[in-house]
């Protein structure tokens, strides 16, 4: 039967490099993006390497939590149309922001970095479940390590500062994928999160040298910041997105789930914090009551 993967922010950097990986690996390749254009580029690029099965674009906003919905029942309605099984999704969006912006009245970088694939993910489980043995793919971050770890409300208490705020948003979501793990053991459908490290990506080469997206104390360390993250994310996207294609590929993974793929592809330890059941929990409610699974 033929294999499917769905890669959200599939038409370029990290994304696009996942879509190409699954294409080569056999796998009938959706990607996800705004711009109809990109898209475009992404299947011709894809399509050119003269894949088992040709690639399709599927235009959606991620930071619209509306259009998320609407992309679910898309790909939701295609299956079943189709009787073929989604065997595999990634949840690659990702997006960091220098100064406060809001979605739908929601904090942004919570909105693309959270909300967003989790609802996305509730929302084709059945699809996912249908299918199984099936995988799900979140892309995480070493952003975690600065988090604060406060989710009775989508923004934590004190200024805001682009890459912390994103680095709790990627936390949330790694609390959320290993406790999905945990929730969905047994029934076929395996998760694991995907830590691409660095690379350079639009992402990096712009809201990542502005000095103003860490706190205060972390700013006086700045010029030995930049320095580090110029090295760290100096690598192609090409060998970022090896971390995610090693979680929906890799047979060695088979039957398990609950892992991070680390970013030289090999399984390490998650981060203490996304480990901790009251985090879990906290995030479990700030998810439902921001992006429940039925509009209002």
């Amino acid at each position: 039967m033929k294999k499917t993967a769905v890669v959200t922010a599939g038409t370029g950097g990290i994304g696009l490099e996942t879509a190409l990986g699954l294409a080569v690996a056999g796998f009938a390749v959706t990607v996800v993006g705004r711009d109809a254009g990109r898209g475009a580029g992404a299947v011709e690029r894809i399509n050119a390497t003269g894949p088992a099965h040709p690639a399709r674009f599927l235009p959606a906003d991620l930071a619209s939590l509306d259009q998320v919905r609407a992309l679910a029942r898309t790909i939701a309605d295609d299956r079943a149309a189709s009787g073929e099984p989604l065997t595999v999704l990634v949840n690659n969006v990702g997006a960091m922001f220098a100064e406060r912006q809001t979605r739908g009245g929601v904090e942004a970088s919570f909105v693309v970095n959270h909300l967003s694939p989790y609802l996305l993910t509730e929302l084709l489980l059945p699809t996912l479940t249908a299918g199984a043995p099936s995988r799900i793919v979140n892309v995480t971050s070493g952003a975690v390590t600065v988090a604060k770890r406060a989710f009775d409300a989508v923004e934590p208490p004190g200024g805001y500062y682009g890459f912390h705020w994103y680095g709790r948003a990627k936390l949330a979501n790694l609390a959320y994928t290993l406790d999905l793990a945990d929730r969905l053991d047994g029934t076929g459908v395996s998760v694991f999160a995907a830590d691409p490290g660095g690379a350079a990506t639009t992402m990096t080469d712009g809201t990542m040298t502005d000095p103003k997206i860490v706190s205060p104390a972390l700013r006086l360390l700045w010029p030995l910041v930049r320095r580090t993250f110029e090295r760290s994310t100096s690598g192609p996207a090409s060998v970022a997105a090896r971390p995610s294609l090693a979680a929906a590929t890799d047979e060695r993974l088979t039957g398990r789930t609950g892992i991070v793929i680390g970013a030289q592809a090999h399984p390490v330890a998650p981060h203490r914090a996304a480990a901790d059941p009251r985090v879990a929990e906290a995030v479990r409610r700030l998810s439902e009551r921001h992006a429940p699974l039925a509009p209002a």
